[in-house]
C-alpha cells in the first residue's frame, strides 16, 4: 500500500489499482481533532456507509468495491473503492434549518442564494428539501455558493446532475430514517468521476460525521435538537474556556461513552442490527 493522504479522520492508501479508504477513531471539534479518540467510531461510520451505498446504489452508482478485501488490520473500518476524479463542491441537502444554514437564514433570508419563507427559527422543517452546496476548502472552512457558482465551476449539465442526485440521495435516505423514527436535518455528499465520466457518489454516506439526525419524537423547532453525532463532544468542548486552537483537550470517560453510545444507536436504528465490531480494534 501507498499512503496518499491524512484528513482529520480519514486516511487514504493506494492498494493495487484501487483506493483504501480508512476511518479512524478520531474526532475533531471546531477543525482540531482531539487527542482523546471515541471507540469504534471508525468503523461504526463505516459500516454505516456500506449499508447506505447497497440501499441507495438504485439512485445512483457508487465508488465501493468491497467492505471485506482489505487489509486485515484496517477490517472493518475501511472500504476498498474505485478511484474516482473528485468534484471541488460539497453537495449538501437540508431539509430542516440549522447550524450554519440557520446563521446564513438569520442574516440572509436564504441558504446559498436559495429563498425561504419568513418566520422559521431553529430546526424549523423546510416547505422541501433544499440544494446548498459549498466550497470544498483544503484549509479552513468551506464557504456557501450558489447553484450558478456551480454551474461556473463544472458547467449546467454537471451542476444540474448533482442537484438531482443530492435531493434524490436525501430524500431517499430521509425515507428510510423517517421509518426507524429518525430525522435526517441535512447532509453532504460527495461526487466524482470514475474512469467512464460517470458521476459516482464516493466518501462517506449519511453517517454521523456527514448528516445531523435527531430522533423523531423528541423534534421541537425552535431549540436545538439532541443528535446522534458528536454534538455533546461540542457542547462540552465549548464549556471548558478552550479558545478553540491546537492542541485540544482530553475528552472526558463521560463524555466518550456517551458519544459512543449515540453512534451505536444511530446504526442499530438504521441498520435494524446489533452492533458488533466486524474486525480489528482501531488503534
Amino acid at each position: 500500500m501507498r499512503h496518499l493522504y491524512a484528513g482529520k479522520v480519514r486516511e487514504l492508501y493506494s492498494i493495487d489499482d484501487d483506493l483504501l479508504l480508512v476511518a479512524s477513531d478520531r474526532v475533531s471539534v471546531y477543525d482540531v481533532v482531539l487527542p482523546t479518540p471515541i471507540p469504534d467510531k471508525g468503523a461504526l461510520l463505516t459500516q454505516l456507509s456500506v449499508s447506505w451505498f447497497h440501499r441507495l446504489a438504485s439512485v445512483a452508482p457508487n465508488h465501493l468495491i468491497s467492505a471485506t478485501d482489505v487489509p486485515a488490520e484496517f477490517a472493518g473500518r475501511a472500504i476498498r473503492c474505485t478511484p474516482l476524479k473528485m468534484i471541488p463542491v460539497e453537495c449538501i441537502a437540508r431539509g430542516y434549518l440549522t447550524g450554519l444554514g440557520l446563521a446564513e437564514y438569520r442574516a440572509k433570508g436564504s441558504v446559498s442564494g436559495v429563498a425561504l419563507p419568513a418566520g422559521l427559527t431553529e430546526g424549523s422543517r423546510l416547505p422541501e428539501p433544499i440544494y446548498t452546496p459549498t466550497t470544498k476548502a483544503s484549509v479552513g472552512h468551506d464557504e456557501f455558493i450558489t447553484f450558478d457558482d456551480v454551474v461556473r465551476e463544472v458547467g449546467r449539465d454537471t451542476a444540474e446532475r448533482l442537484r438531482e442526485l443530492t435531493l434524490e440521495l436525501y430524500t431517499r435516505g430521509a425515507e428510510h430514517a423517517a421509518g426507524k423514527g429518525i430525522i435526517i436535518a441535512d447532509t453532504k455528499f460527495e461526487f466524482g468521476w470514475d474512469s467512464a465520466g460517470v458521476i459516482t457518489l464516493g466518501d462517506e454516506v449519511l453517517t454521523s460525521d456527514s448528516s445531523r439526525f435527531w430522533p423523531a419524537d423528541e423534534w421541537a423547532p425552535g431549540r436545538p435538537q439532541r443528535s446522534f453525532d458528536k454534538q455533546i463532544v461540542r457542547d462540552w468542548a465549548a464549556g471548558t474556556g478552550w479558545n478553540k486552537q491546537p492542541p485540544g483537550p482530553e475528552i472526558p470517560a463521560d463524555v466518550v461513552a456517551a458519544t459512543r453510545l449515540r453512534y451505536i444507536e444511530l446504526y442499530e436504528r438504521i441498520t435494524g442490527m446489533s452492533w458488533e465490531h466486524p474486525g480489528a480494534p482501531s488503534p
